[in-house]
């Protein structure tokens, strides 16, 4: 199933620029690519977004294993009927194990992404974190759109 590519290539995008960043810059080295907005900044996380539950290792290992069966159980019943929900699964599939096989295998998650859009000093992400927040933003958009049909057939 395509889902599953898309997940996978996220995975290996995401794992590159990890290891990239994690063997040829030092922790807080920051390389600008466009002055004033973006930058390559090595970073660790040991929390999730924004380091919110910060080492708590364990709670994220149990949700990460939970989250993935369950979107392959809706990639493998729904995902075919929607290229919408299947597309947004596979983003969130490849962006929960990106994240994960860093948890497991580095205690902690590499982050390099670093933003101040409008001077303003946004977190530092990485590929997995965009594929979930983009995955999880189509998901949104594809409930958006069901419910919109839903209210349209009552009619």
């Amino acid at each position: 199933m395509i889902y599953y590519i898309i997940a996978a290539l996220i995975i290996i995008l995401d794992q590159i620029t990890k290891w990239i960043v994690a063997t040829q810059m030092e922790i807080s080295q920051k390389i600008p690519l466009i002055d004033g907005f973006l930058y390559f900044t090595s970073h660790r996380n040991t929390g999730a977004a924004f380091g919110i539950l910060e080492g708590q290792m364990w709670f994220f290992y149990i949700v990460t294993i939970g989250v993935v069966i369950a979107i392959v159980y809706f990639m493998q019943k729904e995902g075919r009927y929607s290229k919408l929900y299947g597309t947004s699964l596979a983003l969130i599939l490849g962006g929960a194990i990106g994240n994960f096989i860093d948890r497991l295998f580095r205690g902690e998650v590499v982050d390099f992404i670093d933003t101040y859009p409008f001077g303003y000093n946004f977190a530092i992400f990485n590929v997995a974190d965009s594929a979930l927040c983009i995955g999880v933003a189509l998901l949104f958009i594809k409930m958006f759109q069901d419910e919109r049909k839903a209210k349209k057939e009552i009619k």
